[in-house]
């Protein structure tokens, strides 16, 4: 019996000793730590030699920097984006631009040398510029050393060549201590492959603390996991920022009293002659604005009108003259669009109002170009960076008209605005026009507000000027289709009159409102009066803004100018 017993130990403890390696193996599998290196070509998504992944901040952004003959160059709206975008890429130039206080620097894509428009150059010794391979062709790539000269950044090339670290914004983080000799995994978990080994005494940034795992940054910017437990000394730092660049005064004219500005609207040189006619009845008005230059050739070739004995005469009358220059009256055929593409076209508008207007002694500038495409916007925002640098030099007042911010006009850039320009002014009018699909006001209370509001957000309250119309529309609805006609305060208050028309307050618009109906049809009209004035007013009050613009004179209604004088003088 006892032989028989002992086989059979011997065969269970065999079992025993093979379940318990088996079961070992099984324990290995699932808990040892894997030592597979993560793809590197797939973590970063990396897809040609060139392509440098980009770390910016604490994050890895989807849009990748490029190496260059070892320079890391970043494509142009990247750099508009994240860095600075004050660039500006004159495609019909084939140059990147930068606009300093004083002076535009042309760096020509492709070459090594800039030159500034005081006739300074300089060849930095790389590429500043350049195009891009393959299917980036059509991209303009910038050198982020030439970024560097007029912007505040940071920035790391790893020496794996994959990466690099991209700093803007330098905010309090929380970092830790490796305690032991570890690894960063691509995942939370010990079978995640490996990113990188990090040593004893290396910092990390916490980016998230999880139950066993944390998300964490290396010093070489690898962003993954790794073990609680291997994190020590948990504290928080606050980077020292990049200072390099110091950022010049973009200086402003300001006047100390709140502005009153009329647009006289000349229908031709012999407008003139009208000044003292349509400032006669006028109270407080300190700034007159003639309609005196226009865009009259794709070139850039300007017309005008100006005058001397115009400019004595105001200023006689004590107001300055900050002279008008639109692409409004500009003829059939020619192109705003052209006049904006080229330096060349840019310089001929800008020589043309400048050194009129200090020929004949005006004041300021006032910009006034409407219906710019999207696609225009950035040789817009160009060209009255340019224009600021002349104003600035000759002593002139920039004032730019604009309509009333919304998504559709962005391009416009009141922000730009805010710095290059003296006063930036919203046009608080046409919220219902010729083309609507519906009658409306002209310029409710509200769309004003809101007008002056989203202007505050980007421009500085002390700059901002809210425009309000001296005219309103007569709407008719006949057989199922709208039609209007804009017509002056006087006319307006002639038409109610003539036609019995009930007026009401009506809240909403903040405007006397009336209708009524005959063979014709229905007739309706918001009316623009000392009551709604009042109402617009108080609005600029509430945002301290700096002023008001009345477009324009000769169509308001004699009342009006005690609301507005009531305004400016306090």
């Amino acid at each position: 019996m006892k032989k028989k017993v002992i086989p059979a130990i011997i065969i269970i403890a065999l079992i025993l000793i093979i379940g318990g390696i088996y079961a070992g193996q099984l324990y290995m599998q699932k808990y040892s730590y894997s030592s597979e290196k993560a793809n590197l070509d797939e973590y970063f998504k990396v897809t040609s030699d060139n392509d440098v992944a980009i770390i910016h901040g604490n994050v890895r952004i989807d849009e990748k920097a490029r190496n260059y003959d070892g320079r890391l160059y970043m494509e142009f709206s990247l750099v508009q984006k994240l860095l600075n975008d004050r660039f500006y890429f004159g495609k019909a130039d084939n140059a990147l631009l930068y606009t300093l206080p004083d002076r535009v620097i042309t760096a020509p894509v492709g070459g090594t040398t800039w030159t500034d428009s005081e006739g300074n150059t300089q060849d930095e010794g790389y590429t500043i510029a350049r195009m891009g391979d393959g299917a980036d062709s059509d991209s303009l790539f910038v050198a982020l050393d030439y970024v560097q000269k007029y912007t505040n950044f940071g920035y790391e090339f790893f020496d794996d060549g994959y990466h690099m670290q991209l700093d803007t914004v330098w905010e309090e983080e929380t970092v830790a201590t490796i305690n032991k000799n570890t690894q960063i995994r691509l995942r939370g978990g010990v079978k995640s492959e490996v990113l990188e080994e990090v040593q004893k005494g290396d910092t990390v940034v916490v980016l998230e603390e999880l139950e066993n795992w944390s998300k964490v940054k290396s010093e070489n910017s690898f962003i993954g996991y790794v073990e609680n437990k291997r994190l020590s000394d948990q504290t928080t730092r606050t980077p020292i920022p990049v200072t390099d660049y110091a950022e010049p005064e973009y200086t402003s004219i300001s006047r100390d009293h709140k502005i009153n500005l009329g647009f006289h609207n000349l229908g031709g040189a012999g407008g003139n002659d009208t000044l003292e006619d349509y400032i006669a009845g006028t109270k407080s008005l300190n700034v007159i604005s003639p309609t005196w230059f226009y865009i009259s050739a794709s070139d850039g070739t300007v017309s005008n009108i100006a005058s001397k004995s115009y400019v004595d005469r105001a200023h006689n009358k004590g107001l300055e003259v900050w002279a008008l220059f639109n692409n409004f009256n500009a003829g059939e055929g020619v192109s705003t669009s052209e006049a904006l593409s080229t330096a060349e076209n840019r310089a001929r508008m800008i020589d043309a109002v400048v050194s009129e207007c200090v020929n004949v002694g005006a004041d300021g500038v006032n910009l006034d170009f409407e219906s710019i495409a999207t696609e225009d916007g950035q040789n817009y925002t160009q060209f009255f960076r340019e224009l600021s640098i002349a104003c600035r030099k000759n002593g002139l007042v920039l004032s730019i008209d604009n309509y009333v911010p919304m998504n559709f006009n962005d391009h416009y850039n009141l922000k730009e605005q805010g710095v290059m320009a003296d006063y930036v002014i919203i046009m608080g009018y046409d919220e219902h026009y010729a083309g609507s699909a519906e009658a409306g006001s002209v310029a409710s209370l509200g769309y004003v507000e809101n007008g002056i509001i989203k202007a505050v957000e980007k421009v500085d309250a002390s700059k901002v000027i809210n425009a309000v119309p001296f005219y309103t529309r007569i709407w008719h609805t006949a057989d199922g289709k709208l039609s209007s006609e804009a017509v002056s305060m006087q006319i307006a208050k002639e038409y109610i009159s003539n036609h019995n028309i009930q007026m009401t307050w009506d809240a909403e618009t903040g405007q006397n409102y009336g209708e009524f109906t005959d063979g014709k049809g229905l007739h309706q009209i918001w009316m623009e009066d000392a009551e709604s004035m009042t109402q617009k007013i108080q609005s600029m009050q509430h945002h301290n803004i700096a002023g008001i613009a009345e477009w324009c004179l000769g169509m308001e209604t004699g009342e009006i100018w005690d609301v507005i004088a009531g305004y400016i003088n306090g």
